[in-house]
């Protein structure tokens, strides 16, 4: 039987990825978050790993707080590649596949179309980095391992850029959205069950993919359609920007190309504003 150990329970992929494992009856997965075991401490990670026998760890804990990052150096590094490093190692060691999730912004988005696997890596923002230092660690230390960068990730869950939109329209505030940057929006929900899929077909072509949804769009069509969706277009007050500053520097273009890992991995992609429509019926919003 297949024993998988998810960190990040507690994230908005982490908690999609328990929502998709209730298809797999045959598998057991372990959820665990900080309070269950700090992954920044190699010792306690050892330890975790020699009271359970698993098979598969899916990395999903991360610091994402991109504009936070330029100012927390130390903890996004600690999180994202300190913390990697540790699991790579124990995986190592205990012959365990890791599953990685790792971002578009380990590129800096100067190229004009979809980024490739093989494309060079040049992060311009400190949560970009440190996420790419994370990549390096678990290349360098351990051949099972499957690497998926994925972009713009939202859900149903947590703090995304979805659930913001639909509360500020919903409270009746002004938006005003960038049209600097073309990427790709990804539902976690797809995106977890990409994780499983790979673990369930046993597949054994490691190594480094991309995972988005298909198509591309500014965060301004992102949120366009988000308000569309939502049938709340009417009455939000919705404005472009092509001057919107942030701390951190953003890569203006980060589209991902798919094709590697629907040949290798034979992975389905869905279009980004049909998969949409999926996490909008079910998206609860408290405000």
């Amino acid at each position: 039987m297949k024993k998988i150990l998810v960190t990040g329970a507690n994230g908005q992929l982490g908690r999609c990825i328990k929502d998709a494992a209730a298809g797999y009856p045959d598998v057991e997965f372990v959820f665990v978050s900080k309070e269950d075991i700090d992954i920044e401490k190699a010792d306690l990670v050892t330890d975790y790993f020699r009271r359970n026998n698993f098979t598969h760890c899916i990395n999903t804990a991360a610091y994402t707080n991109v504009e936070q990052a330029e100012s927390e150096e130390e903890k996004a590094f600690a999180i994202n590649a300190q913390a990697v490093k540790n699991l790579a190692s124990t995986c190592n060691k205990n012959d365990v596949v890791l599953l990685h999730v790792s971002t578009d912004y380990v590129f800096d988005g100067k190229k004009k179309s979809p980024y490739l696997e093989t494309d060079a890596t040049n992060p311009i923002n400190v949560y970009g980095a440190s996420k790419l230092e994370g990549e390096q660690y678990i290349q360098k230390i351990t051949e099972k391992h499957f690497i998926l960068r994925t972009s713009w990730l939202y859900s149903q869950y947590g703090h995304n850029f979805l659930k913001t939109i639909l509360k500020y329209a919903e409270a009746g505030k002004t938006l005003t959205i960038t049209t600097e940057q073309t990427g790709t929006p990804t539902n976690a929900n797809d995106l977890a069950k990409a994780l499983l899929q790979i673990i369930a077909q046993d597949s054994t072509g490691y190594g480094v993919y991309h995972y988005s949804n298909s198509g591309e769009t500014t965060w301004f069509g992102f949120a366009e359609e988000i308000l569309k969706q939502s049938e709340k277009l009417k009455e939000a007050d919705l404005a472009k920007t092509n001057h919107y500053r942030t701390f951190a520097a953003r890569p203006e273009y980060s589209v991902l190309d798919n094709t590697k890992a629907q040949n290798t991995l034979k992975l389905k992609y869905i279009d980004w504003q049909e998969s949409l429509q999926s996490v909008i019926k079910k998206t609860v919003i408290n405000l």
